[in-house]
């Protein structure tokens, strides 16, 4: 079984979604006319405003952070030392590249998210790929599929995944038992995602501003304390990413591959541009401007800060320190540990278990949110289904803690590649509304107006729409 599931893995990641997820960046990045570096300030200024929200939504930055707790994760700190160590510095060039492309992507799923949002029996706004899947393109079958592959990634195995990070890091920095640690964290997590989706995002909107500003001063530290290192650490970055280093010693080739491969892998898992799992929190804003686009702007920007912000922080982290070694034993969380402490003494060690405590905690309560609102999906009438289903997702991340994951991980990979597949066919048959939607918002903009969506001027899509939704919006 471990054999076929590897398999499957290496099928999907290195063929099929690799191709897939790079194609539909490039594709969208033309048709929007090149939208992420265009229109690259306009992200911010529609972050300025973003505190907004009515009753039933949560504001743009609390869905941002809430996509930005799921995104930033162990990967950030774990899976660039993995790039750097498996495709050399070179890996980090397609890293970056695959996220300016995915921005575009990210702009595609969230902005449609946002069209298609309803309301749940609580009256909470709710949505995502499988809500546009369904209501886009009347295919409730394509829904639900997407919705079991993301409830067993996001909302089971992940969650699990995070919990043993968790509970690695706080055994090594401060000797605590897997047992003990567990339970602290199926409590903590517990009193949140009981609170509901509200909650979430309130905690989300606390915690992640702190924990990526404080990393993020950590690696300007280092840095600034080795500038003079700056120069040749981007020359390695490019030579390497295009075989430079390994020319003359005639591997060129499989130099060049194995950065694309690696770089573009890791920024995926990264950022989940093209995933379907940021929607979900895209669809609960109260979106303003009041526009489906304007999710799609604040959600480009978590991609943006994911990949060419935080993880180009551990990038410096690493190939200042002088503790990279290329294809060295030490890789992963560790390698990260060891240049940090390098630089600042053994603190270092302990800031990186402490960062991966709430990057790691954040990513367990959004990534439930997310598997909440596709349970929402697949059983309207869902009290009962969804307290059990908060309490498997907690034993879970109990079992998490003390046991090693190695095959439900490979597990989760394979189920959130088919996840993804479904989702980027779904925008790709979208993509019209896409343009034209996000032609409406442009041309609103340089009128020098509001951006506001009116139902009224799509007449094709005002029977798609979730009744009442967007009606309240132009009165």
């Amino acid at each position: 079984m471990t054999d076929l599931i590897n398999l499957m893995n290496d099928l999907l990641w290195g063929s099929i979604l690799v191709y897939l997820l790079v194609g539909v960046g490039i594709y969208f990045t033309i048709r929007l006319g090149f939208i992420q570096f265009r229109h690259f300030g306009h992200m911010f200024s529609v972050l300025k405003n973003s505190r907004k929200a009515d009753q039933a939504g949560i504001s743009s930055f609390q869905a941002l952070c809430t996509s930005l707790a799921a995104r930033v994760g162990t990967g950030n700190m774990a899976g660039v030392a993995v790039a750097l160590t498996a495709g050399g510095p070179g890996a980090i060039f397609w890293m970056w590249l695959i996220a300016m492309l995915g921005m575009a992507t990210s702009f595609a799923e969230s902005t449609l998210a946002q069209l298609y949002k309803t309301k749940d029996d609580d009256g909470n706004y709710r949505g995502g790929p499988a809500y546009y899947m369904e209501k886009g393109l009347g295919m409730r079958w394509m829904g639900v599929l997407f919705s079991v592959f993301l409830i067993i990634a996001f909302g089971l195995v992940f969650n699990a995944v995070q919990a043993n990070s968790i509970a690695g890091a706080m055994q090594n920095a401060f000797g605590w038992e897997d047992k003990y640690v567990g339970g602290a964290i199926m409590v903590l997590a517990g009193v949140i995602i009981f609170g509901g989706i509200k909650r979430i995002a309130r905690t989300a909107e606390l915690i992640v501003p702190v924990m990526a500003l404080a990393y993020l001063a950590l690696a300007l530290f280092v840095m600034f304390s080795n500038l003079d290192k700056l120069p040749a650490v981007l020359a390695l970055i490019f030579k390497s990413a295009f075989g430079l280093q390994e020319a003359a010693a005639g591997g060129l080739g499989y130099a060049i591959a194995q950065a694309m491969i690696n770089g573009i892998k890791r920024g995926l898992f990264s950022n989940e541009a093209g995933m379907g799992s940021a929607p979900n929190a895209a669809a609960s804003a109260t979106p303003y401007p009041p526009h489906p686009a304007s999710q799609g702007y604040v959600q480009m920007l978590g991609v943006f800060m994911d990949t060419i912000v935080i993880c180009s922080a551990t990038v410096s982290i690493i190939l200042m320190s002088g503790e990279y070694v290329p294809h060295g034993e030490i890789t992963g969380i560790e390698l990260t540990q060891v240049a940090l402490s390098s630089q600042v003494g053994d603190w270092g060690g302990i800031f990186v278990a402490v960062a991966i405590f709430f990057f790691a905690f954040t990513s367990i309560i959004a990534n439930y949110s997310y598997a909440e609102t596709n349970l929402v999906f697949l059983e309207h009438n869902h009290k009962a289904g969804l307290n059990l289903f908060r309490i498997v997702v907690l034993g879970l991340v109990g079992y998490g803690a003390v046991a090693p994951l190695p095959f439900v991980w490979a597990l989760a990979d394979v189920s959130m590649g088919l996840m993804a597949i479904v989702n980027l066919v779904a925008i790709l048959l979208l993509s019209g509304i896409v343009i034209k939607l996000a032609k409406d918002y442009n041309r609103q903009l340089k009128e020098g107006k509001l951006p506001t969506f009116n139902a009224d001027d799509f007449p094709e899509l005002k029977s798609q729409l979730e009744e009442g939704i967007w009606d309240n919006k132009n009165k």
